[in-house]
């Protein structure tokens, strides 16, 4: 089970508007491409990849997570036009989502205070820092990952609404596993219906007991 969490970025750098448009063009081609196709076959994924490289100034994960993301958004246009909910002859991307794989971000807590946070982003530039405007929504799944209740999924996504920026957190929570405490009892009859309620604990502790006498008999004189 997933829960997404997203935060404000304060004073986002300008390079993440730069960042944005060549992200969402490459996102555009690869998606035009699968729809048509549907498969993106290993020698056009690299001729594609050295292309962008050359074409546009962004790290080499980023055109990666692009092309990804290409692929999955030309293979939901196609099954959308089977399925015939898309009539529009090549999908077209508006928004993105930028993703920032593994080793291409880092999470680190001011050291003078609880909030905000920092984030370190792989750019054009290099590794630049960002900060975060943290919640209570957020810091409670924080909470669990220090309690080894919930994981932090490795990719963190960025997007912009509204002329704002915002990282979204990905965290994998863990079911709870804990054996049940009590049981229904039913006692159905002809006439009536009898439901009770059982402790387990009890139960186990009683049966335990009754048993006990049988193994250790009382010594007699």
């Amino acid at each position: 089970m997933s829960r997404a969490v997203a935060v404000e970025v304060e004073s986002p750098p300008p390079e993440l508007y730069a960042v944005e448009e060549p992200y969402r063009r490459i996102v555009e081609e690869v998606a035009v491409y699968v729809a048509g196709r549907g498969r993106l076959e290993k020698e056009k994924y690299n001729e594609l990849y050295r292309r962008f490289r050359e074409r546009y100034p962004l790290p080499a994960q980023l055109i990666q997570q692009a092309m990804n993301q290409g692929v999955e958004t030309g293979r939901s246009s196609l099954q959308r036009k089977k399925d015939g909910r898309v009539h529009k002859p090549r999908p077209e991307v508006r928004r993105v989502l930028i993703r920032f794989a593994k080793d291409s971000w880092s999470y680190k807590k001011a050291i003078s205070t609880a909030a905000p946070v920092r984030l370190e982003l792989s750019l054009p530039s290099g590794r630049r820092e960002v900060w975060i405007k943290p919640h209570r929504r957020f810091w409670l799944y924080w909470w669990k990952v220090l309690l080894k209740e919930t994981e932090l999924v490795s990719t963190l996504v960025l997007k912009r609404r509204r002329n704002k920026w915002y990282a979204i957190f990905v965290f994998d929570v863990k079911p709870r596993k804990e054996p049940p405490a009590e049981v229904v009892a039913f006692d159905v009859n002809e006439n009536s219906v009898a439901v009770a309620g059982l402790s387990l604990l009890a139960t186990v502790d009683a049966v335990a007991l009754w048993n006990r006498q049988y193994l250790d008999p009382p010594c007699t004189p």
